[in-house]
């Protein structure tokens, strides 16, 4: 009996998915004899992989879901948890003033910081969550501002957390870390990511000082030394403007100089400031993936020299291919992580789904707010029509255009970002950006394994091991 499939026509051959995760490249022939359930017709050693990849259910149906549960589990993994980042948005404020913020807007008006009393709620409502480990991220605009509030959330968590396990997470540009704070985040094993959008003419480009000073790109380089000495777990992100575009080979470089062993290559979001300067600072999809694959190409060169060094998304995607494991990345599963996978707490005591839908209420409309920190607790969270919805319109099973994808098990959709670009929370129109880049990136990444080059496919397995 044949399972359930999608395909898509690869080069000279065809690329059939199931939900599993699991690939085949078969020829034009091969795919009618599926198609017209005929499998018994396959060749022999092709129709054992299919069986073996649950193409095919074989003669037992009980024994096929018995062998096959545990694999589907494991691309569904997110769906056995609870919420488990909070994300805690110290402040709007910030020292810099980067092209394309995606924290503030034309919108953005008001200016605050976090009290301790709103963080103690907060901490409270994260506490409740049913999970036995939690994430606490501290998010901005630039979260050092407010840093004596980072402190007290991180010793009123402590003090309140009983058998549950916290890590701290601190996203920030650096440019006000001091020795002081450093070893406070040493002392109480903060891990910091530093925004860093490559070397230092893109990065100074993308990311000046708000009130003169020129880059903020010797600040950021400032700060990785002081939590580098301190023995700090530090990774990078970096966001990829028009201006970044003709530096694809010097932006991995200055991230191997720096001693990072991967980079996570990331497109604008149209939110805030990116949205209401798209026409100066974006591209099209076609431009990115031309930017995506010469850094592909160049890391996969590094490798080859010696060196291992990685890229995000490609972690995560063959994460699912060559592992049929879900890494959990908030964006790329069916549902997304909104509300259930993550909550973004406001520095007024607003709670959104997520550090997306908390943008678009700096952008003057407050669809995602799912409640407050005064009169929520976790349970009312989960229960609300927010959450609900933005569940239900992000389950990849479900959507026109998706369901039938055969990216589907690898990929995921973004109703908050759908909503702020198109004013709806399903894609008003297949194959807009955000999903025109995904299956760029995975048409690379098959096309890697189509060619079936055992050196380059090595290089990949070593990312994910």
């Amino acid at each position: 009996m044949i399972n359930y499939f999608n395909f898509k026509e690869f080069e000279n051959e065809y690329l059939i998915t199931n939900d599993f995760g699991r690939y085949e490249f078969i020829d034009k022939s091969s795919l009618k004899t599926l198609v017209t359930g005929n499998a018994n017709a396959l060749e022999p050693a092709l129709r054992e992989s299919l069986t073996e990849k649950f193409f095919l259910t074989g003669e037992s149906r009980q024994a096929y879901l018995e062998k096959s549960v545990p694999y589907l589990r494991d691309m569904k993994c997110h769906l056995l948890q609870s919420t488990g980042l909070f994300i805690f948005v110290m402040t709007n404020s910030c020292n810099l003033n980067c092209v394309y913020c995606q924290a503030q807007s034309e919108n953005s008006s008001t200016k605050g910081l976090m009290s301790k009393e709103i963080a103690e709620r907060g901490v409270e409502i994260a506490l409740q969550s049913p999970l036995s480990s939690i994430t606490v991220e501290f998010q901005g605009g630039e979260p050092l501002l407010n840093f004596e509030t980072i402190k007290h959330i991180i010793e009123y968590a402590d003090s309140r957390k009983g058998n549950k396990e916290i890590a701290y997470n601190l996203v920030s540009n650096l440019s006000l870390l001091t020795d002081e704070i450093a070893d406070y985040l040493s002392d109480h094993k903060v891990q910091v990511s530093v925004s860093l959008d490559g070397n230092e003419l893109v990065h100074n480009s993308n990311r000046p000082f708000r009130q003169g000073g020129g880059g903020s790109y010797s600040a950021a380089i400032r700060g990785i030394k002081m939590l580098r000495d301190r023995g700090i777990s530090l990774g990078a992100i970096q966001t990829t403007t028009r201006f970044s575009l003709d530096h694809a080979k010097e932006i991995v470089d200055t991230y191997l100089e720096l001693g990072f062993n991967n980079i996570f290559i990331r497109p604008l979001t149209k939110l805030g400031y990116a949205n209401d300067h798209w026409e100066k600072i974006g591209y099209t999809p076609n431009e990115f993936l031309a930017f995506y694959k010469r850094a592909l190409d160049h890391i996969i060169e590094i490798n080859a020299n010696g060196t291992v060094f990685s890229e995000g998304h490609a972690n995560i995607f063959l994460t699912k291919i060559l592992h049929g494991y879900s890494s959990n990345y908030m964006e790329l599963r069916s549902p997304c992580g909104a509300a259930v996978g993550q909550i973004a707490i406001y520095y007024d005591g607003n709670i959104y789904t997520c550090d997306e839908g908390r943008m678009v209420a700096e952008m003057g409309d407050p669809a995602f707010k799912m409640g407050d920190v005064f009169t929520s607790d976790y349970n009312a969270l989960i229960d609300s029509g927010v959450c609900k919805t933005v569940c239900t319109a992000s389950c990849l099973e479900a959507i026109p255009g998706c369901c039938d994808c055969v990216y589907q098990p690898y990929c995921g959709v973004c109703p908050v970002i759908n909503y702020a670009v198109d004013n709806d929370l399903f894609a008003k129109a297949p194959g807009n950006n955000r999903c025109k880049i995904y299956a760029g990136m995975l048409d690379y990444y098959f096309g890697i394994l189509h060619k079936d080059d055992k050196n380059v496919i090595d290089i990949l397995e070593r990312w994910i091991q």
